[in-house]
């Protein structure tokens, strides 16, 4: 797919992107908070480029530093995950379409969704800073990803 690939030229470019993302996510401690007291960790393993990122309560980790394990384990294409954070694409539909897979029990997953609202609302201006743009006609970001 073309737009992957210049989206993301390579596996820095990707984590550059998301680890900034979920480094400032990570520095909120209502964000870390809230996954403690769920008791989550998730593992994302982005393909196209491959960028593996690992998010608790305890912080971030990246690439070789990422533990097998984790409550939620979710795998998607880099294209994908900028698709969904910037919200031209919602989960239900990446999901039905098997853009998105995710291993974990579905209630942990139910549980994981508001609280990565901060990063639905942060990321499009940390992928602009970094001169990922994408569909500028995409819902906007307020509110998109998260279910009413």
């Amino acid at each position: 797919m073309e737009f992957a690939l210049t989206l993301f030229s390579d596996s820095q470019t990707a984590y550059v992107v998301f680890g900034e993302l979920f480094r400032i996510l990570s520095q909120d401690e209502a964000f870390t908070a809230r996954l403690q007291e769920s008791n989550l960790s998730v593992r994302l393993v982005h393909t196209n480029p491959a960028a593996v990122i690992h998010v608790s309560a305890d912080g971030v980790l990246f690439g070789d530093d990422v533990p097998e394990a984790a409550t939620i384990i979710i795998k998607m294409s880099c294209a994908t995950a900028h698709e969904l954070w910037n919200g031209s694409l919602l989960m239900p539909a990446a999901l039905a379409m098997g853009k998105v897979r995710i291993k974990g029990k579905i209630a942990r997953v139910l549980e994981l969704v508001p609280i990565l609202q901060p990063a639905f609302d942060r990321y499009p201006g940390i992928a602009a800073a970094h001169g990922i743009v994408g569909d500028s006609n995409g819902p906007d970001r307020s509110t998109k990803g998260i279910p009413a």
